[in-house]
C-alpha cells in the first residue's frame, strides 16, 4: 500500500498518544517538548524509509534530525532545570484538557513537516533551490541555536534575576530565537520546492504556519505578556521595546 499523508498525520497523532500516557499518568511536563522533536524525526524517518532513495533526501532527513536534537535537547535540558511548564497548569491533572494539547502538537508537527513530506514522497528537485535553501536553513539553525544559547545562559545567571536579557541578538530582536525558528523551516521549504505546482502550494502550508503560530498564537505574544507582566513598569524596558524589532533582527531605533 503506498503512504500518502494522510497516513503520515495518523502516525503523527499516534506518537503523540504513545507519549501522552506516561506524562498524564505521572503528571509530568517534561514530555511533551522533547515529544515535539521526536514527533519531526519520527515522521521524516518513517518518510525517508518508506519512499524512494535520493541523495537529496538524505541530506533533508539529515537537516531535520540535526535541527529536532538540537531544539530537543535545549527544551529537555530547560523543563528539567525549571521542573514544570506554566502553560499545563490548568491541563495536566484533566484528561481531555490535556490530551487536547498533545492532539494539537501532533497536528502542528504534521502541518510543519508537509513540504518535507511531499519531498519524500516525490523525486523532483533544482540544484538551485537545493543549495539556497540549505543556505537559509543553516542560517536559521545557526541564529536559533545561538539565541537559546544567549537566553538560558543569561537566565542561569542568578544577577539576571529581575532582569530581561538586551544582549547579543536580543539587542537587535526581541524573539531571534523564534526568527531563527522561521528561518529553518523557510530553508526547508525553499529546499524542497518543486515548481509551481498543487505539491508546492500544499508545501508553502509549512513555513506559513509556522510563521502564524510563532508570532500571532504560542510564541510572541506569550512571551511578550509574560514579560509585560514582569517589567512592563520599568521605563528601561519600555524604551528596550520602543527601539529593539520584535521579530527579524535589526539596527535599534533611535530614541
Amino acid at each position: 500500500m503506498e503512504l500518502n499523508l494522510f497516513h503520515y498525520f495518523l502516525a503523527s497523532m499516534l506518537f503523540q498518544i504513545v507519549m501522552f500516557i506516561p506524562a498524564f499518568i505521572y503528571k509530568t511536563d517534561k514530555l511533551t517538548d522533547l515529544s515535539y522533536s521526536l514527533t519531526f524525526i519520527f515522521l521524516a524517518l518513517f518518510a525517508f524509509f518508506t519512499n524512494s532513495f535520493s541523495a537529496e533526501k538524505l541530506i533533508l532527513l539529515i537537516m531535520i534530525c540535526l535541527w529536532a536534537v538540537r531544539l530537543g535537547s535545549y527544551l529537555f535540558i530547560r523543563i528539567n532545570k525549571i521542573g514544570k511548564d506554566a502553560r499545563f497548569d490548568d491541563k495536566r491533572d484533566y484528561f481531555f484538557k490535556f490530551l487536547g494539547f498533545w492532539l494539537l502538537q501532533g497536528l502542528t508537527v504534521w502541518i510543519v513537516i508537509l513540504a518535507s513530506l511531499n519531498f519524500f514522497k516525490n523525486n523532483s528537485s533544482n540544484t538551485f533551490f537545493l543549495v539556497i535553501g540549505l543556505l537559509i536553513w543553516l542560517k536559521g539553525l545557526v541564529i536559533e541555536t545561538i539565541a537559546d544559547w544567549q537566553k538560558f545562559t543569561f537566565r542561569n545567571n542568578p544577577l539576571n534575576k529581575k532582569s530581561w536579557i538586551s544582549t547579543g541578538l536580543y539587542r537587535y530582536s526581541r524573539h531571534p530565537n523564534y526568527y531563527g525558528e522561521f528561518l529553518v523551516w523557510l530553508g526547508i521549504f525553499v529546499f524542497t520546492f518543486q515548481g509551481l505546482n498543487l505539491i508546492s502550494l500544499v508545501s508553502f502550508a509549512s513555513p506559513v504556519f509556522i510563521f502564524l503560530m510563532l508570532f500571532f498564537v504560542s510564541g510572541i505574544p506569550l512571551l511578550e505578556e509574560s514579560a509585560e507582566k514582569k517589567f512592563g513598569k520599568y521605563k528601561e524596558y519600555q524604551e528596550y521595546k520602543k527601539r529593539t524589532s520584535i521579530f527579524i533582527p535589526w539596527f535599534n531605533k533611535k530614541s
